[in-house]
């Protein structure tokens, strides 16, 4: 039923546009605005009535929790004691700098 009413409607305005009387125009009082205000008006109920419907693609997934956070694996027993600090200032020709570096007990 859908697609038979677009030829019939289309072939319905070519057939009032076609057998209409002609008439002189002119611009007086705003007949030519409210005419084309009518005429856009005409055109988004038509243009809308035949639009094709936007699809419905539900709403987004759920959440979901993440897994449960496994803890690292300890440091080996061997392993020493290591942290990054600021060393002793330097020159380095613009400026006095104080480099990080590495201590491992």
């Amino acid at each position: 039923m859908k697609i038979a009413s677009k030829p019939v409607a289309a072939l319905a305005v070519l057939a009032v546009a076609t057998f209409s009387a002609p008439s002189v125009s002119q611009a007086g009082g705003g007949d030519v605005a409210a005419g084309l205000l009518g005429g856009f008006a005409a055109g988004a109920i038509i243009g809308s009535a035949t639009a094709p419907r936007p699809y419905y693609y539900g709403p987004p997934p759920a959440y979901y929790a993440p897994p449960p956070y496994a803890y690292p694996a300890p440091a080996p027993a061997y392993a020493p004691d290591c942290y990054w600090t600021r060393g002793e200032p330097v020159w380095n020709g613009a400026a006095w700098v104080r480099p990080r570096m590495q201590v491992c007990d």
